[in-house]
């Protein structure tokens, strides 16, 4: 006999029934967003998905669309599917009409097709609907050329925005084939996943019609149409491959400036190089890809139409070797996700490491097998670990598996954990087993799981199977346990001899991971002036590892604990060790290891353990003298905030004049590499604050040249920018002089961004006001101009939104795209640095706690820098040393 509390539940679960709707307990599945348990279920009872797609984009802000959406599932039973667009107009389950007026079928965030117009096996459900197009808030983005007058348009779904173009079942692991139709102008390119097929003509434009696709995810489906010039080269994909076309698509008043032929070269050698090393050829046939005008990150990895950053593709002005690079890595990265993201997708997005982590350091492993005079090491060391390490020290820091009850708050998952902290701990797992093993393990991976979905899980098991380990306990450590270690050197020596040498371990943050140690195979590095190092490879197991194999070796001139980057943790070097590093780190030819080396007295700095003054002054030291454009960008990059952030007044005062001497020397020194000059010279304008200085930046604008550099449309704008935010004399002339000489698209981005750097307050309420009630604002422009609205300097102007920008919150997570949560919160802390505004953001948390989990953290994650600031400059204050 079943209980009636029993029964009850089993009436109300609904998995086969209709009639929970009349019980009036609210459906978990049909809650906003894309519920975990509402996947779940589709996940286990509906198989060979399929949508043929037709949109009609001939309207400015209105996307007029049919979908056909085939699949089969084991029995008849409600089938639920996403949809939040517009409207929708029409719908035919099986041949049965059904209502989309009726609030049980549709509620704005989900279509309920009730089990009696479904069956058993396989289903075609029609659907009529209309979808958003804008410049922001829409699943299909519209951007206008200033140029030549003409709109652009693109699609951005990733990580659950396709519910949001077309009613779907918008969840990665129910993979399906797909057909699209695009209705367009006449005179306008399209560009999708699959094959062009053929074009028919109509009185009212154009339809392009492309081939069906291989099966893929629901954030990976993607079109653009518009104007678009192209640009088409044969080249050989797939190793042994006959060529086969590559275009590229660009908006057309950009196309000489586009490198198209390095472009294409770039992304044909990475598919050719990545198949080799993966050993499945590109799984998807034909290769596109598109500069996208305003794109809010650097790309998106679309199977067949990959689309990059138009703006940090085609550069205004000659690029440093830190923005080339950055530009072939993020290309690499791009392709990388070809295979690991689409040809085997995370099952859920709680596993988004899996496809970013994995393309980050794919797109490392093969720049250094490239180019191996790039030392790719460093670059990935300079690009990731201080980033990974600033976050994950934190008290709002997340495993890299990240727990997600619905795809709503999948944008949280994205930031450094995934990006910077996922590929470093790829670096450690590749390591410990060795090169071959992790190839070996990849490559089974990824036959088993062709075309489909897979877990961190399945990855360690592939790869603990073909080295021959049991990697369950350092996937416990490094997946699952939030947070990351700090290790620190204990040296003894007695007659010039080292008698022990222990590295101890401890959680940056006890609290959040626990008192246990992390595995982990690092190498440690004896350095000694008069003689080749020595290299020790260790295995941290305990809080406390004795280094026996240093026991009785001479006294080295420094110890570094994780010579060549394969560990993670903030190493803090002994005593000793810092001592001599600060005053001869310039004698380290090893560009990886002084990279490494700045970096730990930096994380000292950090932990207040070395005054920001002694950094500076060691930095201020070494910069004419170093060689290396990447480690020279990154000091100065540190020295900046050493001196304005972290300095207290009197080293602030102190330190400002030698900073900007320094870097002007620096930027008129001819012996330099222009990249180094010119990061000087971005430096100088950035920093600028007496009127001397101010008066040089405004000098400048009246000729073609600044320090002896080239001046162009980037470097003339961020010196008004400069002279705007400290209302320079002339700044409002000067402003007004640019917007005529550069009336680009880009010029008017640039002019906005400029305009919010104005010191006032009437301004700064405008630019806030105006970035949530304009829709006609693209997000790029508003995420460009969060820092110069947020200048530090301003911190009194801008404490008074401090904590309107946290009640936006959770409209922001809803309305803004992955990476601008981050952005908005790093901006609005970030141009903070007093006990008040710490006070005032612990107050707000405290008063604040039903706020989501997962936005508390972001905002844990931003305070940190603040929490340090303050911490730092009390602990020396007053102090020069």
């Amino acid at each position: 006999m079943i209980r009636p509390i029993t029964l009850l539940a089993l009436l109300c679960s609904c998995v086969a029934r209709e009639g929970c709707a009349q019980s009036g307990a609210p459906d978990a599945r049909l809650a906003p967003g894309v519920p975990h348990v509402l996947a779940t279920e589709r996940a286990a009872h509906l198989r060979d998905v399929r949508y043929a797609l037709t949109l009609d984009v001939t309207r400015p802000d209105t996307a007029i669309g049919t979908v056909v959406v085939r699949f089969a599932q084991r029995s008849a039973r409600d089938v639920i599917l996403d949809f939040r667009g517009l409207r929708v107009l029409r719908i035919d389950a099986n041949g049965a009409t059904v209502s989309p007026d009726d609030p049980a079928v549709w509620n704005h965030a989900h279509l309920r097709i009730p089990a009696r117009h479904t069956r058993a096996g396989t289903n075609a459900i029609t659907i009529d609907f209309a979808a958003p197009i804008a410049a922001a808030g829409a699943s299909i983005i519209r951007s206008r050329d200033v140029a030549d007058g003409q709109h652009y348009l693109y699609t951005l779904l990733v990580p659950s925005d396709a519910n949001l173009l077309f009613p779907c079942f918008d969840q990665p692991d129910l993979k399906a084939r797909v057909s699209l139709t695009i209705a367009a102008p006449r005179h306008w390119s399209v560009l999708a996943n699959g094959s062009a097929l053929r074009v028919d003509s109509s009185a009212n434009g154009v339809s392009h019609h492309f081939a069906e696709t291989r099966p893929i995810s629901t954030y990976l489906i993607a079109f653009a149409a518009g104007p678009y010039a192209t640009v088409s080269r044969a080249q050989v994909i797939a190793p042994g491959a006959p060529p086969t076309d590559v275009r590229m698509l660009v908006r057309a008043s950009r196309l000489k400036e586009a490198e198209s032929d390095s472009l294409i070269r770039m992304n044909a050698d990475a598919l050719r190089w990545l198949g080799n090393w993966f050993g499945v050829p590109y799984p998807f046939g034909k290769y596109d890809f598109l500069l996208a005008p305003v794109f809010p990150f650097g790309g998106m990895e679309h199977p067949g139409a990959v689309f990059y950053n138009e703006q940090s593709f085609i550069f205004r002005e000659r690029p440093t070797i830190s923005q080339t690079l950055g530009r072939q890595a993020t290309i690499f990265h791009e392709v990388a996700h070809q295979w690991f993201g689409d040809y085997v997708t995370m099952r859920w997005f709680d596993d988004l490491w899996l496809k970013e982590g994995f393309a980050t350091y794919m797109a490392a492993k093969m720049q250094a097998a490239a180019s191996p005079g790039s030392n790719a090491w460093k670059t990935f060391f300079l690009r990731n670990k201080p980033v990974a390490y600033g976050t994950d020290a934190t008290a709002g820091t997340t495993p890299v598996w990240q727990s997600l009850d619905n795809l709503e708050q999948a944008k949280s998952n994205y930031g450094p954990i995934v990006y910077n902290k996922a590929p470093g701990v790829l670096r450690q797992l590749d390591y410990l087993v060795g090169e071959r093993a992790f190839q070996a393990g990849v490559r089974a991976f990824l036959a088993e799981h062709a075309y489909g979905n897979a877990t961190w899980r399945d990855l360690l098991r592939a790869i603990g199977k073909s080295s021959g380990r049991d990697l369950t306990t350092w996937g416990a450590a490094w997946i699952l346990r939030p947070g990351m270690p700090i290790v620190e050197q204990e040296v003894a020596t007695a007659n010039g001899r080292i008698t022990r040498l222990v590295l101890t371990q401890r959680p940056a943050q006890p609290a959040l991971s626990g008192g246990s140690a992390w595995p982990m195979r690092t190498q440690v590095l004896l350095w000694y002036p008069d003689a080749p190092p020595v290299r020790i490879p260790v295995e941290l197991s305990a809080k406390r590892t004795v280094v026996t194999a240093a026991t009785g070796r001479r006294a080295p001139a420094f110890i570094f604990a994780n010579d060549g980057d394969y560990g993670y943790a903030i190493v803090l070097p002994d005593d000793a060790s810092v001592r001599w590093i600060e005053m001869n780190i310039g004698t380290v030819k090893d560009d990886l290891l002084r990279a490494m080396l700045w970096g730990a007295l930096w994380d000292l700095v950090r932990e207040a353990r070395l005054s920001p003054s002694r950094y500076a002054a060691a930095a201020l030291r070494e910069l004419p003298l170093e060689r290396d454009e990447q480690i020279a960008a990154a000091l100065t990059a540190r020295i900046g905030v050493a001196v304005s952030r972290y300095g207290s007044g009197i080293a602030r005062d102190s330190l400002q004049p030698a900073l900007e001497r320094v870097l002007l020397a620096g930027a008129n020194d001819t012996t330099l590499a222009y990249g180094q000059r010119k990061s000087q010279l971005d430096a100088l304008i950035g920093s600028a604050q007496a009127p001397a200085s101010l008066a040089r930046l405004d000098a400048w604008l009246d000729g073609d040249a600044a320090a002896g550099l080239p001046l162009r449309a980037p470097t003339r704008w961020a010196i008004v920018t400069r002279l705007v935010a400290n209302r320079y004399p002339t700044a409002s002339t000067r402003l007004a002089a640019e917007a005529v000489r550069d009336s680009s698209s880009e010029g008017l981005r640039q002019a906005f961004v400029a305009g919010a750097a104005a010191p006032d307050s009437a301004t700064k309420r405008a630019y806030f006001a105006r970035w949530f009630d304009d829709p006609s604002l693209n997000e790029e422009w508003v995420t460009s101009s969060l820092r110069a609205f947020h200048d530090p300097d301003h911190a009194a102007l801008t404490n008074a939104l401090m904590l309107p920008s946290l009640d936006t919150l959770p409209w922001i997570q809803k309305n803004r795209r992955i990476f601008f949560l981050g952005a908005w919160l790093n901006a609005a802390i970030g141009g903070q640095s007093s006990d008040t505004a710490l006070q005032q953001i612990d107050a707000w948390l405290a008063s604040h706690p039903t706020l989501a989990a997962d936005l508390r953290r972001k905002v844990l994650q931003s305070r940190d820098e603040l929490e340090r600031t303050v911490h730092i400059r009390k602990a020396f204050a007053g102090s020069l040393q």
